[in-house]
């Protein structure tokens, strides 16, 4: 049976992201992986947490939040505690950005990547992190820009996508209709080099085999090369 929206197995979805949507952050973009859209803000402050300080190093946190018009039916707000989904979504957004910035060269500031899912189908995460590293990269090169860097915080890139397996097959880059009917939903983050930050897999329905891990992490592989070389298109070679 072929996919629904008559993609190879191995093809994830158009992936677009616009810089500069956004007059007031540090860095902004809009991401599209095919229906799901996400904008994802940077704002640098001067200063950090209280478990850096004086340490001569920065911090990157991040939030994730889905709008009410994001889904087929209403989203509720979150309002003063923040949903056990959205609450896990950002600490690792954050946790996968951090994993490539050389703190020390940031300095003492803080650096809060906010993505808002403005529309939903799929995704939300992976593109949130896709998303989240380019604005954290035009808000470093503003930073470079006004010469408050002695040198380049970002060791390399992040981009992040969902496999998974639905009836049977090995699917890169789920829409909501194939994620909901998956008997494996797994959401794959990368370094630019192709080298693995996190891995988030899960036999919905039953185990999968080592052979069956192997396959959806060559299909990961495959996706996070392509976004990588959408990121830098748009940012530049190196990132910088």
């Amino acid at each position: 049976m072929g996919r629904i929206d008559g993609r190879n197995t191995d093809e994830k979805r158009k992936c677009t992201i616009t810089p500069h949507v956004l007059a007031f952050p540090d860095g902004s973009v809009e991401i599209a992986m095919g229906d799901t859209r996400v904008i994802c803000t940077a704002f640098v402050e001067e200063g950090v947490p209280p478990f850096k300080r004086d340490s001569g190093e920065g911090w990157v946190t991040a939030e994730y939040n889905m709008l009410p018009g994001s889904t087929l039916t209403r989203k509720r707000r979150d309002r003063g505690k923040i949903d056990g989904r959205s609450s896990e979504i950002q600490r690792l957004i954050g946790r996968s950005l951090r994993s490539v910035v050389d703190f020390k060269a940031l300095g003492e500031r803080t650096v809060t990547i906010d993505c808002d899912v403005i529309q939903a189908d799929g995704g939300t995460r992976t593109a949130s992190i896709t998303g989240g590293y380019v604005a954290l990269a035009l808000a470093m090169k503003k930073l470079q820009r006004e010469g408050r860097l002695t040198r380049w915080p970002l060791r390399d890139q992040v981009v992040a996508i969902s496999v998974g397996i639905v009836e049977g097959n090995a699917y890169l880059d789920l829409c909501y209709q194939e994620d909901s009917r998956g008997q494996v939903d797994m959401n794959v983050v990368m370094a630019g080099d192709g080298s693995i930050i996190e891995v988030q897999g899960t036999g919905e329905e039953a185990p999968f085999t080592r052979k069956e891990l192997n396959t959806l992490l060559d299909l990961a592989e495959k996706g996070s090369r392509e976004l990588a070389e959408i990121q830098k298109e748009l940012l530049g070679a190196k990132g910088e």
